[in-house]
């Protein structure tokens, strides 16, 4: 019933909509979508879309993101504004511009704040404000190098895996990081224990990869000989040293496309993704490393959608102050020309 009222809605708007959706979403809303892929892919794709209106399938932050790029003439709508992000939760802005100013007035030092995409537009606009940038799980290597040659050091957030996975990549010594004690409002840590640090990492975490083991990788590899293992890496170090390969949903995809016919692949990410990726490569042993669920990407349902579309003329979209927007849209802008 609501698959036929979407169609029906999106034949009526034809190019003045534009349905976006997160690679985590379930298959029920990926069917309608004109876009999908990460968050990288669908931030790059709003300024080229003449739509008026642009739905966002995905979590509230991915929906803020957009507001913040789109055009004078355009809106953007999320199904359910309460679909938000656990790890974004975790990193309130307030709270990060405190820490931030600590330490830069405390050690003199320049430290160069680099935000992961899952973070609220007002930390994006903490940023932009200071010099910093954003990234995602695919370009995070380029822009952390970025970062890095631009100050004294990186204060990396909200996600500590993608930090430490990231700092591995590039060859950042373990005595040149440091994860932050932010409890107590910022008071805990002293700034004197930054000062000889190049990374400075934010103590925030996604838990639908943090769920994921090394004992499960150790137990699925004795089950399937032979078998490759890929993970997103916001899993835990471990993980990521112990797969065989790892990357940002794209390369997750990529790397499962291009395998031989035949292979066994065990994936490590959200389970709708990995799902959809045994059902497009049936010739292909697909295997999820565990059950991983997104229930905040599952509130966004095909009812949901439904009834957005049915009122998408009176409906309330997402709106970010100029006072958070325009440094947001500054640090989201230094990523995308740098990742151009």
């Amino acid at each position: 019933m609501y698959s036929k009222t979407i169609s029906d809605l999106r034949a009526k708007f034809g190019k003045n909509l534009a349905i976006l959706g997160h690679h985590y979403q379930a298959d029920e809303i990926i069917r309608h979508t004109d876009l999908k892929g990460d968050s990288l892919e669908l931030a790059r794709q709003i300024e080229k879309l003449d739509a008026e209106y642009i739905v966002f399938c995905g979590v509230h932050f991915m929906a803020e993101s957009a507001a913040i790029v789109r055009k004078d003439n355009q809106k953007v709508y999320i199904p359910d504004s309460s679909a938000g992000c656990v790890m974004a939760n975790m990193a309130p802005a307030e709270l990060v511009d405190t820490v931030l100013s600590k330490i830069l007035n405390e050690t003199g030092r320049k430290i160069i704040p680099l935000a992961y995409v899952n973070t609220p537009a007002a930390v994006k606009a903490v940023c932009g404000k200071h010099g910093g940038s954003v990234c995602t799980s695919a370009n995070a290597e380029k822009m952390l190098k970025w970062a890095l040659e631009r100050g004294d050091g990186v204060l990396f957030l909200p996600d500590k895996n993608l930090a430490l996975n990231t700092a591995d990549k590039l060859g950042i010594p373990e005595e040149k990081r440091l994860i932050l004690d932010i409890r107590n409002k910022g008071a805990n840590f002293d700034t004197k224990e930054t000062m000889d640090k190049q990374l400075l990492i934010w103590p925030g975490l996604c838990a639908i990869h943090q769920r994921f083991k090394l004992s499960q990788i150790e137990k699925l590899r004795q089950e399937h000989p032979g078998a490759k293992v890929i993970v997103h890496p916001e899993c835990p170090p471990e993980l990521v040293k112990a797969a065989d390969g790892n990357g940002s949903t794209s390369y997750l995809i990529k790397y499962v496309t291009e395998a031989p016919l035949g292979s066994t692949i065990i994936v490590g990410t959200e389970t709708n993704l990995v799902n959809r990726l045994a059902k497009r490569f049936h010739d292909k042993n697909i295997i999820p490393l565990s059950v991983s669920f997104c229930s905040n990407m599952a509130k966004i349902t095909e009812q949901k959608l439904a009834e957005l579309l049915k009122n998408i003329e009176t409906a309330k979209f997402e709106d970010v102050s100029d006072d958070i927007r325009i440094p947001a849209k500054v640090a989201l802008e230094r990523m995308l020309k740098v990742c151009a």
